[in-house]
């Protein structure tokens, strides 16, 4: 590809933005094996300013994977485990007293940082999962009544285990919703374990990215010319229309007891012009919602007891009505 322009025409910018995220998955990779769909979807959750939420059983590099996008952005990132015994001022920081001053000054959580990685996060309590979410909505914090702006680019990345249910307290739908993407992380292919265990047996130590070769590839720069870019990405009446019919047919599925909300639909809409533009093009077409509706929406609809209990998933819902809703042409 010419850094200087794309197959979209646009700016010499966007097409060197575009580049440099490409360049991504193939830094990351030095890190991490076969987890290039989470790879795409947190690079698209930067572009649209969202949230991502990671689930997967624990062992298959979530943390690995956030520490290593971080390095290869060149962008700061901090780690939280959320405990049972964590507050909300672990989090978003608090006011200390000065002895020497004699005055209170405020000293700032982990959540001051670009890429926030919230292990854990249906182990804490309500009251402290719910100090995110300033954090996530307005992109501040508000710590004695002040209110103190975070850095940007600021992503939070969230992890839970969907095993070990035992001591965790479920995030509340208002949460979920907050969360642009629900990330599915598998464990890997045979292939792809072998070549993890061949890396450890030469050497590869995950605490130390820089000796495994990752190097930033792109900054925020190129993110904010990336997000120029996809802020132009044409959507056409019809695409609306069609990311609408899917939200709606939610609503109406006699599997879910709670369907997508027009937030949901935003966000479907946004996901999916990202996603377009990172596939090289300045227009949305259907193939770009079904893409990125599942990694969307997942998280924002809500089964019937009898519906799980025959083994369906949310998944499998959005598939059907993806299956059924007309598609323009």
């Amino acid at each position: 590809m010419d850094p200087t322009t794309d197959n979209a025409g646009q700016s010499g910018d966007a097409g060197t933005a575009r580049t440099a995220l490409e360049a991504l998955r193939a830094e990351i990779a030095k890190a991490v094996v076969g987890q290039d769909p989470a790879v795409t979807g947190l690079v698209v959750a930067l572009l649209c300013r969202g949230h991502v939420l990671l689930e997967g059983v624990p062992g298959v590099a979530k943390t690995l994977l956030v520490r290593a996008l971080a390095s290869a952005l060149e962008l700061d990132t901090k780690r939280v485990q959320f405990t049972p015994d964590l507050m909300p001022r672990d989090v978003t920081g608090s006011l200390v007293y000065d002895t020497r001053t004699a005055e209170f000054s405020f000293q700032p959580g982990p959540v001051f940082t670009n890429l926030l990685l919230a292990d854990e996060i249906n182990r804490t309590p309500p009251k402290t999962q719910s100090s995110l979410l300033e954090a996530m909505e307005e992109r501040q914090v508000t710590v004695d009544g002040t209110p103190r702006p975070l850095p940007e680019p600021f992503l939070v990345a969230a992890t839970q285990n969907p095993v070990e249910y035992e001591g965790t307290y479920p995030l509340p739908e208002a949460q979920l919703d907050r969360f642009l993407l629900k990330l599915t992380i598998p464990l890997p292919s045979r292939k792809d374990e072998i070549d993890v265990l061949t890396r450890h047996a030469s050497g590869f130590d995950p605490r130390d990215l820089r000796a495994a070769g990752v190097r930033p590839v792109a900054g925020p720069a190129d993110l904010e010319a990336a997000r120029a870019a996809v802020a132009k990405t044409t959507v056409s009446p019809e695409i609306t229309a069609y990311v609408v019919d899917i939200c709606r047919a939610t609503r109406e599925s006699p599997s879910l007891t709670l369907g997508v909300s027009p937030r949901g639909a935003t966000a479907l809409l946004a996901t999916s012009r990202a996603w377009a533009w990172l596939t090289g093009r300045d227009y949305v077409i259907p193939d770009d919602v079904k893409a990125l509706a599942l990694p969307t929406l997942r998280h924002r609809v809500q089964l019937r007891p009898e519906a799980e209990m025959e083994g369906v998933t949310a998944d499998s819902v959005i598939n059907a009505i993806l299956a059924h809703v007309p598609v323009p042409r």
